[in-house]
């Protein structure tokens, strides 16, 4: 499980930047302190912890003008590259931007890092000359009040699927609210599914949550051209704190596990998956899923 959190501590500040510095400076022999500019008071900062409260990413992202902000500083922790986290974080600092009004974002960045900007949806554009002498690529996304952040047909496909083959989603308010590739986060609306205590019903936390982890399913399928019958096996939930303001459900591809050679065999496959309930930002429960996709049964003339 993990959590993404804006550092305001001092203590939090500090492991911030010493991570920034660890990640991005340190291989280059940059001194300690060489990680900061003179953005850092007016940027919004994040950084994504798991359990242990180990930081696996940070990120930064400041306004450039009233509409156009700019990503900086993304740092995955080594251990943790090829999990998701870096679109992970990138899209949390979009979500903060977007809030905020901006319309665009852009990032100047090395060439090493240009595929991994263009899966997040960036563009090259032509850099001003500056940024050429210093070998950095001047990248543009255009940002949305809601966006699918790659693959908006799939998404609408799960979702049209959603509304006419699951009833319940629809009558919930369930709507998906990001998909990066590697995270999937769908939400529920509270005043449909709010009992006399004005939290949200236990069922309908599971049913979010079950969901949530069937949506990921979906568009792995899609992701690795395969295609099978979706059914929930076995489901169990922890519930930590009631929901009471925005019910948000989060599946990342760490927390999934599957060996698709079988349904390329013909066989039924098994994917075990954990889905992390937040309220807000808040997490308040952890749903774990073990669902079945059966192979599609072959159609003789």
């Amino acid at each position: 499980m993990y959590k993404i959190i804006k550092p305001t501590t001092e203590q939090e500040l500090a492991a911030y930047f010493h991570f920034r510095w660890q990640i991005l400076k340190a291989p280059f022999n940059f001194p300690e302190g060489s990680e900061k500019d003179e953005y850092e008071l007016v940027a919004e900062h994040r950084m994504i912890v798991n359990v242990n409260n180990d930081i696996m990413a940070i990120g930064r992202v400041h306004f450039n003008t009233a509409e156009e902000v700019q990503i900086r500083h993304i740092a995955v922790a080594f251990e943790a590259h090829g999990k998701g986290y870096g679109s992970l974080i990138v899209a949390t600092l979009e979500k903060v931007a977007i809030e905020q009004g901006a319309i665009r974002a852009v990032t100047n960045s090395l060439e090493s890092s240009r595929a991994f900007f263009e899966i997040c949806g960036y563009t090259k554009f032509s850099a001003p000359e500056a940024l050429r002498k210093l070998n950095r690529i001047h990248m543009l996304k255009k940002l949305s009040a809601q966006q699918f952040l790659i693959h908006p047909k799939w998404c609408q496909e799960l979702q049209s699927t959603w509304e006419n083959t699951i009833p319940i989603s629809d009558q919930m308010g369930i709507k998906i609210h990001q998909y990066s590739g590697t995270t999937l986060e769908v939400r529920a609306s509270l005043n449909k599914n709010i009992n006399l205590h004005g939290t949200m019903f236990a069922g309908s936390i599971f049913s979010l949550g079950t969901l949530a982890g069937w949506g990921m399913i979906f568009l792995e399928l899609k992701r690795k051209k395969l295609e099978g019958e979706i059914v929930l096996g076995d489901g169990n939930i922890h519930y930590h704190k009631p929901i009471t303001m925005q019910p948000r459900a989060q599946v990342h591809i760490e927390h999934y596990e599957c060996d698709y050679q079988a349904l390329n065999n013909g066989n039924k496959m098994r994917v075990d998956l954990t889905v992390n309930i937040l309220d807000g930002d808040t997490p308040v429960a952890e749903f774990k899923g073990a669902y079945w996709v059966l192979p599609q049964k072959k159609t003789t003339d």
